[in-house]
């Protein structure tokens, strides 16, 4: 049972994986089935049992040749038997000297002629005799021993063996390929709707947007799974757009009466209440900021061509001020296809978290094979593994946290991660070898 298990795996595994691949295979094995079993049952049953017939035959002619020769005396060249071997059975004979028969000679790999044949003389003549199916491909010499001499024939192969059969193989294979070259046209054309679908699909999840020329196609399936689709990603936009335009007019409203409570306490006598006071209202600022950062993400923004160097030089200008030390490496092409905006907000919440709980980062970039891969480590105090899912979360807090942004919200690394997926990438913590946390950016690009 383990050992089937094993094998079908295997099996499994060894099959490939493509839609288009796996439907040829399930047209070209059906047919290769069939065309092995109709192959078998005629070479087992019409070409086994023609060539039986005729090699029958043969040898009945051979044998009333040698019941003449036995029984009527004939003038020492036997020029009648001779001539009517050969005018009326059409087999060419002669009459040698009572020598011994050659050595057994070469059996052909396909040895159905030289068996049925040699069965055949067996059972009808019973004589000593020699046979050659392989010396000359059109003609069969055979030799049998007689009392005082030996007989030695000659007949087409054609006439002891079914040799037109290759007409019928050929008939069967060539069709076949003809069948087979029209279902591969039509099925490229029935899987291609879906390749396309496949790739709408995952552009959507990039934040691209729609082929110009992307509508649905196909079979009536793949049509509903087209217009399912685009009604989804319909339902979707108009969701988020709906939140965002919920989130901006929420924090609008709540900026305005933070406002008057500015200006109410500006015009109070300072005092440590009123100091308190101003920090509450600075600290709902910040909430009200990173809800607005938030918000941001959520908005479709068109994907562009942003040069990755000139991006990561920004942030070594910025370590330079703040005297942080900073060594950057990219490897491979510079220019990456991203919406620029949310790209750069996701590189300044990572970076800019690296340059406040850390003397030290390191950042290399990997561009290959349609992804990039950036590491960003740093010295710092990191996170343990167990908060590393935590940190990811909106608002969620540690001590000495380094998910929170300078506004405090714990927002930062939420926000981030929200824009690698949106890219159809993903975010992920580990250790440095510096010592502290490694932030690992992959998306697609």
């Amino acid at each position: 049972m383990i050992r089937l298990r094993q094998w079908s795996s295997r099996l499994t595994l060894s099959l490939p994986r493509g839609l288009y691949a796996r439907s040829l295979i399930i047209i070209i094995a059906p047919m290769v089935l069939l065309q092995s079993v109709i192959a078998f049952v005629f070479m087992e049953r019409h070409w086994q049992t023609v060539t039986q017939r005729l090699s029958t035959a043969v040898t009945r002619d051979i044998a009333a040749i040698i019941e003449i020769l036995d029984t009527y005396p004939q003038d020492e060249d036997y020029l009648n038997v001779i001539t009517l071997a050969r005018e009326k059975l059409a087999l060419n004979i002669a009459i040698l000297p009572p020598d011994p028969l050659p050595g057994p000679a070469p059996k052909p790999f396909f040895s159905i002629l030289d068996s049925i044949l040699s069965q055949e003389i067996t059972n009808q003549i019973g004589k000593p005799f020699w046979i050659d199916t392989v010396g000359n491909s059109n003609l069969v010499e055979i030799r049998i021993q007689l009392e005082d001499k030996v007989l030695r024939v000659f007949a087409k192969r054609s006439q002891a063996y079914a040799s037109n059969t290759h007409i019928f193989l050929l008939w069967m294979v060539g069709t076949s390929l003809v069948l087979l070259f029209i279902a591969i046209l039509f099925l490229r054309n029935q899987i291609r709707p879906i390749q396309r679908l496949a790739d709408a699909a995952d552009d959507f999840g990039k934040g691209r947007a729609l082929p110009a020329d992307f509508r649905p196609r196909g079979a009536i399936e793949v049509r509903r799974a087209g217009l399912a689709f685009i009604k989804m990603r319909e339902r979707i936009e108009k969701q988020i757009e709906q939140r965002t335009e919920m989130l901006t007019g929420v924090s609008h409203d709540l900026r305005t009466i933070l406002t008057r409570f500015k200006l109410q306490l500006a015009l109070q006598e300072p005092s440590k209440e009123m100091e308190a006071l101003e920090k509450d209202i600075a600290d709902m600022q910040s909430m009200l900021e990173g809800y607005m950062d938030f918000a941001k993400g959520e908005v479709e923004e068109e994907t562009g061509e942003v040069d990755l160097a000139v991006m990561i030089a920004s942030f070594e200008e910025e370590a330079r001020i703040r005297k942080h030390r900073m060594k950057a490496n990219i490897v491979g092409r510079k220019d990456i296809v991203v919406r620029p905006v949310a790209f750069r907000r996701l590189l300044e919440n990572v970076i800019s978290n690296s340059f406040r709980y850390a003397t030290r980062t390191e950042i290399v970039a990997r561009n290959a094979k349609g992804r990039l891969t950036l590491f960003v480590d740093d010295n710092g105090p990191g996170i343990p593994k167990d908060k590393r899912e935590e940190v990811f979360k909106p608002f969620y807090r540690l001590d000495e946290a380094r998910n929170l942004d300078e506004s405090g919200t714990g927002l930062g690394l939420a926000i981030a991660r929200d824009i690698a997926r949106r890219h159809g990438g993903n975010i992920t913590l580990e250790d440095s070898t510096l010592g502290g946390l490694q932030v690992i950016v992959d998306i697609p690009v």
